[in-house]
């Protein structure tokens, strides 16, 4: 597997990888585990039905950390002392578990986890990592995270290995940072992604020291930075109370509204952010077909707009058109798309 991905300065990256589609049949699980062990670490791979394996594995260069993901048949995955004195990367690698079930056992603990869970295994450790053939096909999204950068002591993350942590909370948010870098992050430049990078080091920091209830002990910034992402997520979930404000904000945050605009000082406001995400949700909603017999006003009320002229007026700042005139513009866009593809107009 080839990590780096050759994309100059300035250029979109791309996800590097591998799949065993255009592998024999036969030679499919030996071809992965080669792979596995000679570009990424030394492991050794087994697999109840190697001649039915199927696998594909990719990875994503942020720079100071890196992304990958992976989609394959169960199979075990041991890391003896030999083979880490062989080769490590010395990493920390953070998994979301997307499809299927893992096991994991690593430094005197064991766990189990199932599709939302996150665990967190350290590479310079021995470790046994069994995919359980009842759940199928397991795929995952990992934080490839070297060990100097994490701001936690290594006594305390040691607590956390091979530990279920459910995608609750901290985890659920860092879940969906997870999610949406797999599904969006080739679209990013470098710098984007180095910026992207420092995010996910807080993120996982904040939802590992939330686990070791040893939040006091991460500086300042990842700190401010995870208040942020649980801010956004806050806002996200909320969208449709038209009590949304600053105010409100602050206040389930348990901060003062001057220390809410202090934290998002150079950045899109609090405000500006609830009235951004709040017209992306009615331009989807105007766009759909399906919701083609809802009024514009019902619309506007869903995501919390106080009324159909303030909604309208908003709506064509932003985007230059009035919410009908966008509406009528999509539909006829669709039914074009439609009738150029032969589908029947619904």
């Amino acid at each position: 597997m080839v990590l780096s991905n050759g994309s100059s300065e300035g250029e979109r990256q791309v996800w590097s990888g591998v799949s065993t589609h255009k592998v024999p049949k036969g030679d499919r699980f030996d071809w992965y585990s080669d792979i596995v062990s000679s570009e990424v670490m030394p492991a050794r791979l087994s697999c109840e039905r190697p001649a039915e394996f199927q696998g594909e594995a990719a990875v994503l260069d942020l720079g100071e950390i890196r992304a990958s993901r992976f989609s394959l048949s169960p199979l075990r995955s041991r890391r003896t002392a030999p083979m880490i004195r062989r080769g490590d990367p010395e990493e920390y690698q953070l998994a979301l578990l997307r499809k299927g079930a893992t096991s994991l056992s690593q430094y005197r603990s064991e766990c189990t986890i199932g599709a939302g869970d996150l665990m967190l295994w350290d590479t310079s450790r021995p470790s046994d990592n069994q995919m359980l053939t009842a759940g199928g096909q397991v795929q995952a999204t990992i934080l490839m995270l070297p060990r100097n950068i994490m701001p936690l002591r290594t006594q305390r993350l040691d607590q956390v290995l091979a530990r279920r942590i459910p995608g609750m909370g901290m985890a659920a948010i860092l879940a969906s940072f997870m999610t949406s870098l797999e599904d969006h992050g080739a679209e990013c430049t470098p710098e984007e992604l180095r910026r992207l990078s420092t995010v996910a080091v807080d993120l996982a920091a904040a939802c590992l020291a939330q686990q070791l209830d040893a939040e006091d002990q991460l500086p300042a910034e990842v700190r401010a930075q995870a208040l942020v992402q649980r801010i956004h997520a806050f806002i996200e979930h909320n969208l449709g109370d038209p009590e949304l404000n600053p105010s409100a904000v602050a206040a389930r945050h348990h901060i003062s509204v001057r220390t809410l605009h202090q934290l998002f000082h150079g950045q899109e406001s609090t405000n500006a952010r609830i009235r951004r995400r709040r017209l992306e949700r009615c331009r989807a909603d105007l766009a759909d077909p399906a919701l083609a017999g809802r009024r514009v006003g019902a619309i506007a009320a869903r995501w919390g707009f106080s009324g159909p002229v303030v909604f309208s007026r908003s709506f064509r700042e932003a985007y230059g058109v009035t919410p009908t005139e966008f509406r009528a513009l999509s539909i006829k866009g669709f039914r074009a798309e439609r009738s150029a593809d032969g589908s029947p107009s619904a």
